[in-house]
Protein backbone atom coordinates (compact mmCIF):
# COMPACT_ATOMS: atom_id res chain seq x y z
CA UNK A 1 0.00 0.00 0.00
CA UNK A 2 1.28 3.48 -0.79
CA UNK A 3 2.58 5.62 2.03
CA UNK A 4 0.15 8.41 1.17
CA UNK A 5 -2.82 6.06 1.35
CA UNK A 6 -1.57 4.81 4.74
CA UNK A 7 -1.33 8.40 5.93
CA UNK A 8 -4.88 9.10 4.75
CA UNK A 9 -6.18 6.06 6.65
CA UNK A 10 -4.31 7.06 9.82
CA UNK A 11 -5.62 10.62 9.55
CA UNK A 12 -9.13 9.27 9.03
CA UNK A 13 -8.95 7.45 12.35
CA UNK A 14 -7.49 10.53 14.07
CA UNK A 15 -10.22 12.79 12.69
CA UNK A 16 -12.88 10.33 13.89
CA UNK A 17 -11.43 10.44 17.39
CA UNK A 18 -11.17 14.23 17.31
CA UNK A 19 -14.72 14.52 15.89
CA UNK A 20 -13.44 16.83 13.16
CA UNK A 21 -16.31 16.64 10.68
CA UNK A 22 -14.68 18.55 7.82
CA UNK A 23 -11.50 16.46 7.86
CA UNK A 24 -13.50 13.27 8.32
CA UNK A 25 -15.79 13.77 5.32
CA UNK A 26 -12.93 15.06 3.15
CA UNK A 27 -10.61 12.15 3.90
CA UNK A 28 -13.46 9.66 3.44
CA UNK A 29 -14.21 11.20 0.04
CA UNK A 30 -10.52 11.06 -0.91
CA UNK A 31 -10.17 7.42 0.12
CA UNK A 32 -13.35 6.57 -1.79
CA UNK A 33 -11.92 8.19 -4.93
CA UNK A 34 -8.67 6.23 -4.47
CA UNK A 35 -10.58 2.97 -4.00
CA UNK A 36 -12.68 3.60 -7.12
CA UNK A 37 -9.51 4.17 -9.12
CA UNK A 38 -7.93 0.99 -7.72
CA UNK A 39 -10.78 -1.20 -8.91
CA UNK A 40 -11.30 0.57 -12.24
CA UNK A 41 -10.28 -1.37 -15.30
CA UNK A 42 -10.05 -5.10 -15.89
CA UNK A 43 -8.43 -6.00 -12.56
CA UNK A 44 -7.83 -4.38 -9.18
CA UNK A 45 -4.38 -2.92 -8.50
CA UNK A 46 -2.44 -0.96 -5.90
CA UNK A 47 -1.88 2.68 -6.73
CA UNK A 48 1.51 4.35 -6.36
CA UNK A 49 1.95 7.56 -4.39
CA UNK A 50 2.13 9.50 -7.66
CA UNK A 51 -1.23 8.11 -8.77
CA UNK A 52 -2.78 8.95 -5.38
CA UNK A 53 -1.42 12.50 -5.68
CA UNK A 54 -3.06 12.83 -9.12
CA UNK A 55 -6.39 11.73 -7.64
CA UNK A 56 -6.10 14.15 -4.73
CA UNK A 57 -5.16 16.96 -7.14
CA UNK A 58 -8.25 16.20 -9.23
CA UNK A 59 -10.46 16.19 -6.12
CA UNK A 60 -8.98 19.51 -4.92
CA UNK A 61 -9.70 21.02 -8.32
CA UNK A 62 -13.31 19.82 -8.10
CA UNK A 63 -13.65 21.53 -4.71
CA UNK A 64 -12.22 24.80 -6.06
CA UNK A 65 -14.58 24.76 -9.05
CA UNK A 66 -17.59 23.90 -6.87
CA UNK A 67 -16.70 26.72 -4.49
CA UNK A 68 -16.63 29.19 -7.37
CA UNK A 69 -19.99 27.92 -8.62
CA UNK A 70 -21.58 28.21 -5.17
CA UNK A 71 -20.13 31.69 -4.67
CA UNK A 72 -21.47 32.76 -8.05
CA UNK A 73 -24.91 31.49 -7.07
CA UNK A 74 -24.83 33.46 -3.81
CA UNK A 75 -24.42 30.41 -1.56
CA UNK A 76 -21.51 31.58 0.56
CA UNK A 77 -21.89 28.88 3.23
CA UNK A 78 -21.61 26.05 0.68
CA UNK A 79 -18.72 27.83 -1.05
CA UNK A 80 -16.85 28.04 2.25
CA UNK A 81 -17.48 24.34 2.95
CA UNK A 82 -15.91 23.46 -0.41
CA UNK A 83 -12.91 25.70 0.31
CA UNK A 84 -12.46 24.01 3.71
CA UNK A 85 -12.41 20.60 2.01
CA UNK A 86 -9.93 21.88 -0.57
CA UNK A 87 -7.63 23.09 2.22
CA UNK A 88 -7.66 19.63 3.82
CA UNK A 89 -6.81 17.98 0.49
CA UNK A 90 -3.95 20.39 -0.17
CA UNK A 91 -2.25 19.22 3.02
CA UNK A 92 -1.57 15.92 1.23
CA UNK A 93 -0.35 17.45 -2.03
CA UNK A 94 3.23 18.49 -2.81
CA UNK A 95 4.05 22.18 -2.44
CA UNK A 96 2.99 24.20 -5.48
CA UNK A 97 5.65 25.76 -7.69
CA UNK A 98 6.13 29.51 -7.49
CA UNK A 99 5.81 31.54 -10.68
CA UNK A 100 9.60 31.94 -10.87
CA UNK A 101 10.20 28.19 -10.49
CA UNK A 102 7.54 27.41 -13.09
CA UNK A 103 9.01 29.93 -15.55
CA UNK A 104 12.48 28.43 -15.05
CA UNK A 105 11.13 24.94 -15.83
CA UNK A 106 9.34 26.31 -18.92
CA UNK A 107 12.62 27.85 -20.15
CA UNK A 108 14.43 24.52 -19.62
CA UNK A 109 11.73 22.60 -21.48
CA UNK A 110 11.77 25.03 -24.41
CA UNK A 111 15.56 24.81 -24.64
CA UNK A 112 15.46 21.01 -24.39
CA UNK A 113 12.79 20.60 -27.07
CA UNK A 114 14.11 23.36 -29.32
CA UNK A 115 10.56 24.61 -29.79
CA UNK A 116 9.76 27.92 -31.45
CA UNK A 117 6.39 29.58 -31.89
CA UNK A 118 2.95 28.79 -30.48
CA UNK A 119 2.49 25.71 -32.69
CA UNK A 120 5.25 23.89 -30.78
CA UNK A 121 3.33 24.00 -27.49
CA UNK A 122 2.67 20.24 -27.52
CA UNK A 123 6.38 19.44 -27.74
CA UNK A 124 7.14 21.69 -24.78
CA UNK A 125 4.28 20.29 -22.68
CA UNK A 126 5.48 16.75 -23.36
CA UNK A 127 8.89 17.60 -21.92
CA UNK A 128 7.56 19.81 -19.12
CA UNK A 129 4.75 17.72 -17.60
CA UNK A 130 7.01 15.04 -16.06
CA UNK A 131 9.18 17.77 -14.51
CA UNK A 132 6.20 19.59 -12.99
CA UNK A 133 4.72 16.35 -11.62
CA UNK A 134 1.57 17.67 -9.93
CA UNK A 135 3.26 20.68 -8.38
CA UNK A 136 1.35 23.10 -10.62
CA UNK A 137 -2.11 23.00 -12.15
CA UNK A 138 -2.19 22.05 -15.83
CA UNK A 139 -3.95 25.25 -16.90
CA UNK A 140 -1.34 27.36 -15.15
CA UNK A 141 1.48 25.40 -16.83
CA UNK A 142 -0.14 25.73 -20.26
CA UNK A 143 -0.64 29.46 -19.75
CA UNK A 144 3.04 29.93 -18.85
CA UNK A 145 4.17 27.93 -21.91
CA UNK A 146 1.76 29.81 -24.21
CA UNK A 147 2.95 33.19 -22.90
CA UNK A 148 6.62 32.26 -23.36
CA UNK A 149 6.19 30.81 -26.86
CA UNK A 150 4.16 33.76 -28.17
CA UNK A 151 6.63 36.32 -26.78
Amino acid sequence: MSALKDKLKADLAASMKARDEVRLRTIRMALAAVNVEEVAGKEARELSDDEVVKILTREAKKRREASEAFAGAGRAEQAQAELDEQAVLEEYLPAQLSDDELNALVEEAIAESGAQGPKAMGQVMKVLNPKVGGRAEGGRVAQAVRARLSA
